[in-house]
Order: structure tokens, then sequence, then C-alpha cells
């Protein structure tokens, strides 16, 4: 079983030693293989990123903060104009893959309030499946998971691994309302 991921992020015009490079993988580069919380020590921009192995979500600012983006294995040589990004890559988590059961409980109001269903599988739409109109807090017991504004995983998505979380609104993320859900399986 493979829980190891490496991640090389290339931006143009960075002097520094540990670079990363520009579009189309050219100029310097920086090899990832954890989770790196501020990445603006080893290169001022990154422009183009290739995933050797694994998964990762990346960050447009630091300390895990910010918009984020799903990046599975493959060749990703102008992200920012693929992925809507504005900024660069400053921040940086690797995703373990697990293997077994994926369980998580959303609920209609932040600290475990209102209506709550559990989930097991991916969720395109929870207006039409659970009547549910907002997602305003989760507990998830097992699997990694990713969370969509809109449904049928589309928009901004946030990466959630096991854990409470009573408040998206004091976690950053108070203009999101989620409506879909998707478990991160083994197909990085």
């Amino acid at each position: 079983r493979n829980t190891t991921g490496k991640n090389k992020c290339f931006s143009g015009g960075d002097s520094s030693e540990h670079g990363l490079h520009d579009r189309n993988f050219q100029g310097r580069s920086y090899e990832c293989m954890s989770d790196c919380a501020d990445m603006s020590s080893y290169l001022s921009r990154c422009h183009s990123c290739r995933v050797e192995s694994g998964c990762f979500m990346v960050y447009d600012r630091p300390n895990y903060m910010g918009n984020q983006y799903f990046m599975r294995r493959g060749e990703y040589a102008d992200y920012m104009s693929m992925m809507g990004m504005s900024g660069s890559i400053r921040s940086c988590r690797m995703i373990q893959m697990h293997r077994g059961q994926f369980r998580m409980r959303i609920y209609e109001r932040e600290n475990f309030g209102g209506q709550m269903h559990e989930l097991m599988n991916d969720c395109d739409n929870i207006q039409d499946r659970y009547r549910m109109n907002d997602c305003m807090s989760c507990h998830v017991m097992d699997g990694h998971w990713l969370m969509y504004e809109q449904p049928h995983y589309r928009g901004r998505m946030s990466y959630f691994r096991p854990g409470e979380y009573r408040s998206f609104r004091d976690m950053g993320m108070s203009g999101m309302r989620f409506m879909s859900m998707r478990r991160i399986t083994d197909m990085c």
C-alpha cells in the first residue's frame, strides 16, 4: 500500500536555491514529499506542478488556508488558468490513502445542530437527496472527504480528514455552502 506522495512544483523568476518553475515545467523545482505549511521559504511562486505519486491538497495561502485545490497523480502545466487559481501555491498537504469504510455525519447547522445525515458514499446533491439547504458542520469518522459548494462536485472545495468540524464559518469558510460530498478513494 502506497501512503507516500511526491509533488514537484515549478516557478519562474525565482532566485532562491530551492525555487519552483515556470509554466510547462520550466525553471527550477522544489520537491515536496510531505505537508508543507509555508512554501515561501522554498519559492516565490509556483506556475506548474507535477504529482508523481499520491494525492495532495494545495492552498493559495500559508498554513493550509485560502482556496483549496485537489491534485492527484498527473501533470499540471499551467494549473493556475486550468483551475481558476488567482495566486500561487503557498502550502500543500499530502492526503494519506484510506482503506476501509468511509463515514461522515453532516449537519444543517453549526455545532452539530439541525437535521443530521450519515454518509458512507458520495452525495452529488444534499438538497435533492436529504432535503437539506445547508451543511454548516460535520463529523468525519472514517476516511478523507472533499466537500463542494455546488451540487455535482462543482465550485470551490474543501478537504476534510477525520475529526469534528463544529463551524465552517469559524474555519474561515463563512461564504461557503457545501452542497455535494465525495470520498477520496484510492484513485490517486
